[in-house]
């Protein structure tokens, strides 16, 4: 038995899905975290369920809301759950409405119901299923209350999908439907009726759908006969159909939703009053970044990773050191996996409680409700130049990692202002930049490290605004999309939630340690490894060497004009962590001092400014370019997105060191 999730977006759709599989996706508290269907087994093995995207309508305005609709017509599910939310019921109900039409059973699940009651409205949750004509049952998606009961009657209530809620729609679109029902006898068997109301409505899936059954040319002359006919009375078809809509809807509500003795004044708007405040909104914001920073570098992050670089650097590699020389292996084998292998993945490792310090807070600002706020704040920004808000969205998940940032626009509107955010994205300093972060200032910056890394963010914010108006001026003209977001209640995030989505996004982290970085630490030692003349050169004399030397000249005017340098930024196209695998294995640190002290050295505080801003903007790595062109389709605008990006970062990072050296920086 296959059953399908649907609801509006921020009902609790993911959570309940989560508590009826038993398996985890990713929980985050906007709108558009579900971009595309998921599937899971329900924990008594009878079923499948299948989560499909949060959507307000089945007319898709958005590729995300497009995957609903192309689900809907393969019509393979034997049920409908309808996730509500009690507290916006009059909105809600449009989409159940649309579901029933369906003609497939439904089963719906009153969530908070709660948060209603502190909005001073109470839902009679047995009457709303008199008048739906189906079973409801009040749950807590989030607490898990009545989904056992929600799941025991989704496999194995009977019933047939005739329901007693029936909408008159009036004499010209019932007509209508009746005309195309004979149109459409013997061809498809899925409900006219349905198919018919959605075309009306303006479906452009359902259109595409139909134009396989029909001609595109009837379907145009259909249309184009009830749209007269719908103006002979002012009116448009999907006028006369959403009037009709929320008049049923205004009735039920006003029946089953009475109010409660006392009204309280929700936390969340007493809240909102200072976070969304037009003055006082991003200085908030830019608050909570600061803290964060401030616990991932000064007050947790950085002691831990201490203690793990001892264990590792010293511990872990005098232990390895012991064993390999015990059982007499060959210098070439105690050369690779000491100054290969350990260096250049635990390099990386080292960073691990820093990484998911980060992934912590920014997933409780996200499951608190924050994130939508900020989304609202920075809407008027992005609006000036050529996005909006929803365009924040996919930037903020962009800030953990590129690719599903990349993917999350997807839930943009407009194609231009999809594109325009998917080539802005890899501006965003994703998780994997860290690393290299906590090197320099580790190394060069101490109390202030904050601070720095505050910076970095904000200029990735700042740079992604300034292209987006100038890209959004030029080669990206086009339409622009309303910004509409539903601001969900505050909720204090429990810790089981929090832990899944801290390693839901840390274990791609540690992925990538096992896979990309294992394997480019070996092909980086290598190079170091063999040279020209022969095997075991000294490092200088590597392929490595030569391979960076080729950059050095180039990079020179921003600081870091060594081939050193220039061969660490090579393997940042793979990953960005690589960056720091090459310098541990490249710069060869002596047992009795860390990387850090050694960077102490070999690079000024500018210069390690000025490098730190070049791998923040310069180009995407592997993975990233490949999500984008997935996304465009296009290999001129991923090839673009390198182009631009390496340009950007050459510029500003000249312009820093530069600048700096006049002023007496360095």
């Amino acid at each position: 038995m296959e059953l399908a999730l649907l609801g509006n977006p921020n009902t609790g759709k993911t959570s309940l899905f989560n508590h009826l599989t038993g398996s985890y996706e990713y929980v985050g508290n906007w709108n558009g975290v579900t971009v595309e269907k998921k599937i899971g087994t329900f924990k008594n093995k009878k079923a499948i369920l299948v989560d499909l995207p949060g959507v307000y309508s089945l007319t898709p305005i958005s590729e995300e809301e497009a995957v609903v609709t192309n689900y809907l017509l393969q019509g393979k599910m034997n049920r409908i759950v309808n996730i509500i939310d009690a507290s916006q019921l009059k909105r809600n109900l449009l989409l159940t409405i649309q579901l029933l039409e369906y003609g497939k059973p439904v089963i719906f699940a009153l969530n908070m119901i709660d948060i209603a009651k502190r909005k001073g409205k109470v839902i009679d949750h047995q009457l709303l299923a008199t008048y739906l004509g189906a079973n409801t049952i009040a749950i807590s998606a989030r607490k898990g209350d009545g989904c056992e009961e929600l799941s025991r009657a989704s496999i194995d209530q009977q019933c047939n999908g005739e329901y007693s809620l029936f909408i008159h729609y009036g004499e010209i679109i019932e007509n209508a439907i009746e005309k195309m029902s004979v149109m459409l006898q013997g061809k498809t068997s899925l409900s006219n009726r349905w198919l018919t109301i959605q075309l009306l409505d303006g479906n452009t899936t359902i259109f595409q759908f139909l134009a396989n059954l029909l001609s595109k040319q009837e379907l145009e002359t259909f249309i184009h006969q009830v749209t007269l006919e719908c103006e002979k009375i002012a009116k448009k078809p999907e006028q006369i159909i959403y009037l009709k809509r929320r008049e049923v809807v205004n009735q039920i509500v006003q029946k089953v939703e009475v109010e409660a003795d006392k009204k309280q004044i929700p936390i969340s708007e007493k809240i909102d009053y200072l976070v969304t405040n037009k003055y006082l909104g991003f200085p908030i914001f830019i608050a909570f970044m600061y803290i964060l920073f401030m616990l991932t570098f000064d007050w947790i992050g950085t002691p831990l990773s201490d203690r793990l670089d001892y264990l590792i650097s010293d511990l872990l590699t005098e232990g390895v050191t012991n064993l390999l020389t015990s059982l007499q292996v060959t210098s070439f084998i105690r050369s690779l996996v000491i100054d290969g292998i350990i260096a250049g993945v635990g390099g990386v490792l080292v960073f691990i409680p820093q990484i998911f310090i980060l992934f912590f807070c920014i997933s409780f600002l996200e499951d608190s409700g924050y994130m939508s706020r900020v989304a609202l704040v920075m809407d008027k920004w992005l609006e000036n130049v050529g996005l909006n808000g929803k365009a924040f969205i996919p930037m903020i998940i962009g800030f953990g990692c590129n690719v599903p940032g990349v993917m999350a626009a997807r839930t943009i509107e407009t194609k231009k202002e999809r594109l325009l955010t998917i080539l802005l994205l890899p501006l965003m300093s994703c998780s994997a930049r860290f690393p290299v972060y906590a090197l320099f200032i580790g190394a060069f910056f101490g109390k202030n490290g904050a601070l720095i890394v505050l910076s970095l963010y904000v200029l990735s914010i700042v740079m992604a605004l300034l292209l987006a108006k100038l890209f959004s001026s030029t080669i990206l003209k086009g339409e622009k999309s309303i910004f509409l977001i539903e601001l969900p209640p505050y909720r204090l995030p429990s810790l089981k939630v929090l832990w899944k989505s801290t390693w839901d996004k840390g274990k791609g982290f540690l992925k990538k340690a096992g896979t990309f970085i294992f394997a480019g630490s070996v092909l980086i030692w290598l190079l170091t490894y063999l040279g020209p003349g022969g095997l075991d050169v000294e490092m200088d004399q590597s392929f490595m060497a030569l391979i960076g030397s080729v950059m050095a000249p180039v990079l020179a005017p921003l600081g870091f004009g060594t081939w050193e340098a220039g061969a660490s930024l090579l393997t940042g196209f793979l990953a960005k962590e690589a960056i720091i695998s090459a310098m541990n294995i490249i710069y060869a640190v002596p047992d009795t001092r860390s990387l850090q002290h050694l960077m102490g050295e070999v690079y000024t505080p500018l210069a390690s400014y000025s490098f730190m801003v070049f791998i923040l903007l310069y180009i995407p790595c592997l993975a990233t370019l490949a999500t984008i062109y997935k996304e465009t389709g296009s290999k001129k605008w991923s090839a673009f997105s390198v182009g631009y990006a390496l340009i950007l970062a050459y510029i500003l990072s000249f312009i820093i060191y530069q600048l700096g050296k006049w002023i007496g920086l360095n």
